[in-house]
């Protein structure tokens, strides 16, 4: 396979595969544990963070465009991600009850930060199919938000690399494709729970994982550009993936399982990530 297809296969199955399953779990349990996504996740970006910073952004550095450069492509992906972000929030959140000024500050649980509690919402009121539609492509905007970025971490790995599927790249595309599994099941669980067959709710959830490919496309095409390129795609995608990892990620897994666990889970995430770029 060419450089192009090899990507695509690969970010297909982290992030079309990893959230299929999630959704087949999902369709199976019709329930998810809060635990066991809470330990998943924090231990998810505990290795992408190692990654990042100890790999994607040290690349960036060497492009030798300079460190004002590759620090402007950071704060621009943390920026654009946090302001898309918000923006979803500003226009959903009222929509649910549960989530008012006593709420905290961010999703305490898997279902809020995808919105499928909005969508969910929506269905329990047996609202008419346009505002199912609308609550469904929000929903779907959410997980993009965070599917691209993780996508792009892929392909400016790929790029930085000529075209060869580093270590890094492949790491980064199985805990992406571990990270979607708790996704998938957040996604499928109040879909079948509305009525949805489980087939097409399956089919529906890893469909959403397909943004990751978008990305990796993105991120590699960018990084192909040259060196300036290269530190904007590395540069961006890593601010993205820090602002997911600290803004939403790592918060998040706290607030869903009430322990230290989850603050193990990613230290030991960030060593096991040490270990596979440094070993």
């Amino acid at each position: 396979m060419g450089v192009i297809e090899t990507l695509i296969v690969t970010t297909a199955i982290a992030g079309v595969a990893g959230t299929g399953l999630g959704g087949i779990i999902g369709a199976m349990l019709q329930k998810d544990s809060n635990r066991i996504a809470s330990i998943l996740l924090s231990f998810a970006a505990g290795v992408m963070l190692s990654v990042v910073c100890f790999d994607l952004v040290t690349e960036a550095i060497e492009t030798n465009i300079g460190i004002y450069f590759v620090i402007f492509s950071i704060a621009l992906g943390v920026a654009v991600i946090y302001i898309l972000n918000y923006i979803i929030d500003l226009k959903t959140n009222p929509e649910i009850p549960h989530i008012d000024e006593n709420h905290p500050k961010t999703a305490d649980d898997l279902d809020e930060l995808i919105h499928s509690d909005h969508f969910e919402h929506h269905q329990s009121r047996q609202d008419n199919k346009v505002s199912l539609f609308i609550a469904g492509v929000i929903m779907a905007c959410a997980i993009a938000l965070h599917n691209i970025p993780e996508g792009m971490t892929i392909g400016a790995s790929y790029a930085s690399n000529d075209g060869v599927m580093g270590s890094s790249a492949l790491v980064l595309a199985i805990l992406i494709g571990l990270h979607n599994i708790p996704e998938g099941m957040a996604v499928s669980v109040p879909l079948i729970s509305g009525g949805m067959g489980k087939a097409k709710a399956v089919f529906i959830t890893a469909m959403s994982g397909v943004p990751t490919i978008i990305g990796a496309l993105l991120g590699y095409m960018i990084g192909e550009l040259g060196a300036l390129g290269l530190a904007l795609s590395l540069g961006f995608a890593s601010g993205a993936m820090l602002y997911v990892v600290f803004g939403e990620i790592v918060p998040q897994s706290i607030l869903m399982y009430h322990s230290k666990l989850p603050a193990f889970s990613t230290i030991f995430g960030m060593l096991v990530g040490l270990l596979i770029i440094f070993a």
